[in-house]
């Protein structure tokens, strides 16, 4: 199973050195997400990451900034919900119910579904599915490996949505919230590699 994370919506210290010792550790994807950001601050984040790891960066914002970098792949929101014209890489969106998973997932390379548990990140966002609703979705092929569990995803929890089907889990509370400066790296990266184990 794949595993994702999607950068903090705030730049933090030591970023991008961070961001590739988690690519060393094996992080398949990387989501950068910095919805207040401008252009110049995205692409300072990404001019630090080490060139060999860019085309497993998917990008939500600033898509032209794809293929100057030479990045992965793009991920449509509501601020961006169309990919460019003649557009070639990954394509990603999030989905917010099985109905919408079901409808869209075949468009894209995968989706984000969520919130999957109560969000770690986002306080008061609660979880939309029941495990019974969860489960059914599994043995009715809604969730398979082009769908992606999002919300709440911790060590907790990891093992669960593994057996549940789905193709991936992105984390971003869960990696975001034990590291604040360089001095939590060694801390973070243990804590990822028992993530890699489990999926």
């Amino acid at each position: 199973m794949k595993l994702i994370i999607i950068t903090s919506p705030d730049f933090i210290p030591d970023e991008a050195r961070i961001v590739t010792e988690l690519f060393k550790a094996g992080l398949d994807l990387l989501h950068v997400r910095k919805p207040d950001a401008d252009v110049h601050a995205v692409e300072n984040l990404l001019q630090g990451i080490a060139p060999e790891y860019r085309t497993r960066i998917v990008i939500h914002d600033f898509f032209s900034l794809k293929d100057k970098y030479l990045l992965g792949g793009i991920h449509l929101n509501s601020r961006h919900p169309e990919a460019p014209a003649n557009y070639e890489g990954i394509l990603s969106r999030a989905c917010h119910s099985l109905e919408e998973v079901e409808t869209t997932v075949s468009l894209f390379n995968y989706v984000l579904m969520s919130p999957v548990y109560d969000s770690i990140s986002k306080q008061g966002y609660r979880s939309g599915y029941s495990k019974d609703e969860l489960k059914q979705a599994q043995e009715s092929g809604v969730i398979h490996e082009k769908v992606v569990a999002l919300g709440g995803i911790s060590e907790v929890n990891l093992a669960e949505i593994k057996s549940l089907g789905f193709g991936g889990a992105a984390l971003l509370g869960d990696i975001w919230n034990r590291y604040h400066t360089w001095k939590d790296a060694e801390e973070l990266l243990a804590h990822f590699r028992r993530l890699k184990k489990i999926a």
